[in-house]
Parts: structure tokens; C-alpha cells; sequence
């Protein structure tokens, strides 16, 4: 790279602490104000910072719509598709990928179990949008009165005994999710099916996917796989750094007591599975 060259995008960081002044910039360079102020011009002609009627310097907004086209331009999927394939390798289960999309809730990857029991999910199909784990950390994330609103015109299939019933339970799952930063299906959608979940951020903090880590009772009881879950968390913030840069808030993760179902009964795992479907 060419000092020139170097010498203008180490004004960019010194210009995201705060507006600087010349003399400023030309210091914290080691160049002469001469110097440093045609760097500033040529920065300044691009819009990638802008003169303040004081003088001093301060980063432009061509560089946050810069920004903002780059996040908008990423691909999630390419991102986390070989943090997938290391989880997958490290636990040999189901790995999911999903996505909230004009009301539904779909998959966008997934990394096949190495056990011989498969998953029935399928890339580009919708999730059991009122019991998948990704389902319900995509939705906690919405605003309140969003996710009122959603729960309120969703219907509430009973698909096992431990499929959530109606909008307010939903709601009380939705805002736990929410507080925990992390989500669980124990046999919501099929009796013999668990899954654990984590959300994934983006640049503004918001979940823009929700991965999980799906297996049928006869390949690891609910209590083993939810001893996964720092593993699925940890993925989860690797892939919110890859794409966005931050760290996934809410640190180590609470550590699961009793499996309980929507309704609070405790888990009962289901040792002769059927035709495994999976919504994680």
C-alpha cells in the first residue's frame, strides 16, 4: 500500500472518535498541516468526510451509505455456512439456518446429522412458525407491538401435547426468548424432536438468522443436547462477528434446569421416534 494511500485511511478512524481540526489530523499523521490537508480534500471530494462550519473535520455520509450498502449486500448464508459445518463436525447433528421472510419463518442452509435417522426439513421450506426454536428468536427480537401483532393472527396448531396453545403463551415464550438470548423446541413440533437455538445480529444489533441444532431422542436425550448449547452460542456470535462485526449480547448463557414444556410439565423424552420431521 502506498503511504499516501495509508496516510488517508488513518484519517478515517482518527475522524470516528470525534470532528478533528488540521492541525489535528496533521499531528496524530506526523505530517505537515500542507500534507494532511490534501489528504483531507481528497477525501472530502469523494464525501468520505465533510468541512464543518468550524473547521473541523468529521467522517461523511458517503461513507455510512457505503457501509450501509456492504451490510445490506451481505450474504448470511455464505457467512455462516462454514461455521455450520464446523458445528456439525464437532457434534455430528442437524444444523439449521433460517430467516424471517414476508410473515414466514424459512430455511436458508442446512448440514445434514451423520446419524442415520434423518432430519425431513428441507432448505426453502417454512418452519412450525409457533413451536421452532429459530422461529421464536427471530420473532423476539421484534418490537412489542409487533409481536403482538403477529401472535395474535397466527394460528396455534396442537401438534404434540407440548405445542404452545394460544397467542399469550406464545408472547411469555417470545419475551423469555428474549431475555435469555437463546430458545429451545422439546418436542413442540414432533414428540420425538428437540432443539436448541441462538440468534444471530446484525451491524445494528437486530436478529437478522437464527441457527439450531436439531436430534431425535433416540440419538441423544433433550437433557444431553441441551449441555450443547454454550457450543451453539458460541457459533452464533463467531457467525454475528463474520457478518457484522459485533458480539452477540448477553454473555455466558443460563445454565437449563428442568426441561419443561409451553405448559411447564416436565420433559419426558420420547424413546421410539416416528418419521422425524424437524422444525428447530
Amino acid at each position: 500500500m502506498s503511504q499516501t494511500v495509508d496516510r488517508a485511511l488513518s484519517i478515517l478512524p482518527l475522524l470516528a472518535q470525534g470532528p478533528a481540526d488540521l492541525g489535528q489530523v496533521a499531528e496524530r499523521l506526523g505530517v505537515h498541516k500542507s500534507t494532511a490537508l490534501r489528504l483531507l480534500r481528497t477525501l472530502h471530494e469523494h464525501g468520505l468526510v465533510y468541512r464543518q462550519q468550524d473547521q473541523r473535520y468529521r467522517l461523511g455520509a458517503r461513507l455510512f451509505a457505503l457501509a450501509q450498502e456492504a451490510v445490506e449486500n451481505l450474504d448470511v448464508r455464505e457467512i455462516a455456512h462454514p461455521h455450520l459445518v464446523d458445528l456439525n463436525e464437532q457434534i455430528g447433528h442437524t444444523v439449521h439456518l433460517a430467516v424471517y421472510e414476508e410473515g414466514e419463518v424459512v430455511y436458508i442452509d442446512k448440514v445434514e446429522s451423520r446419524y442415520p435417522v434423518r432430519m425431513y426439513s428441507r432448505i426453502g421450506k417454512p418452519v412450525a412458525i409457533t413451536v421452532a426454536a429459530v422461529a421464536k428468536l427471530l420473532l423476539a427480537d421484534f418490537p412489542e407491538p409487533e409481536r403482538r401483532a403477529i401472535a395474535e393472527r397466527l394460528d396455534y396448531p396442537m401438534y404434540t401435547p407440548r405445542s404452545i396453545p394460544n397467542a399469550a403463551a406464545f408472547l411469555e415464550e417470545l419475551a423469555a426468548v428474549r431475555e435469555q438470548g437463546w430458545a429451545t423446541d422439546l418436542g413442540g413440533h414432533e414428540e420425538s424432536i428437540n432443539c436448541v437455538g441462538a440468534p444471530i445480529r446484525g451491524a445494528e444489533g437486530r436478529v437478522v438468522a437464527a441457527m439450531s441444532v436439531s436430534a431425535p431422542n433416540v440419538v441423544v436425550t433433550a437433557e444431553e443436547l441441551l449441555s450443547l448449547l454454550p457450543l451453539v452460542r458460541r457459533t452464533a456470535d463467531a457467525i454475528t462477528r463474520d457478518y457484522s462485526g459485533l458480539h452477540s449480547p448477553g454473555g455466558a448463557p443460563r445454565t437449563p434446569g428442568r426441561l419443561h414444556s409451553p405448559g411447564g410439565d416436565p420433559r419426558t423424552p420420547d424413546r421410539n421416534p416416528t418419521s422425524p420431521k424437524d422444525d428447530a
